[in-house]
């Protein structure tokens, strides 16, 4: 069950969002229109007959789990196959650490998916977008996109809005 909501978010993590909830409906043919990510509207869910992508909402379990929340869910109904994707931007030296904090803290969220997605029969595999507020990114990233079945260049789009939003901020500071 899904449930949609809003929630504040920094400006470099709300610039990824956009991308990466732009990218897996262009693979997968939810939109045609082909603007580009700044002018792009996000919008909560996307579905037709093969996927489903639900951005910024929850997962409603009937088991209690603490971090249900996330940036976006993206499930290949063919192949069964569910996503969750978390996005961050922290800083270069806290890189590591947050990749496995997020993979450690929705994996509970994971596990409970084939029981509250009748259609799936695996667990969903958590699938972290980190990248440094100074565009440094680590191998695991490239593995993401993959996984998701985006390009391995999108990375490079990732980078650079991270480092022109990060501009923009101390531009302002």
């Amino acid at each position: 069950m899904w449930a949609t909501s809003t929630y504040r978010v920094c400006k470099e993590t709300w610039w990824l969002a956009k991308i990466i909830q732009q990218k897996p409906p262009e693979a997968a043919e939810l939109i045609d229109d082909k603007s580009p990510y700044y002018k792009y509207t996000p919008v909560n869910v996307m579905e037709n007959e093969n996927f489903k992508l639900c951005w910024n909402g929850s997962i409603l379990t009937d088991k209690t789990i603490p971090f249900y929340r996330l940036d976006t869910t993206f499930m290949n109904k063919k192949t069964r196959k569910t996503f969750l994707i978390d996005i961050a931007v922290p800083n270069t030296h806290n890189l590591a650490k947050i990749i496995t904090d997020k993979q450690n803290k929705y994996q509970e969220l994971a596990n409970e998916i084939p029981y509250v997605l009748c259609g799936s029969k695996k667990a969903a595999q958590v699938t972290p977008i980190v990248i440094s507020s100074t565009g440094v990114i680590q191998k695991s990233l490239s593995q993401s996109l993959t996984r998701l079945n985006l390009h391995p260049n999108t990375y490079i789009q990732l980078q650079k809005s991270v480092i022109l939003v990060t501009c923009s901020i101390e531009r302002i500071f």
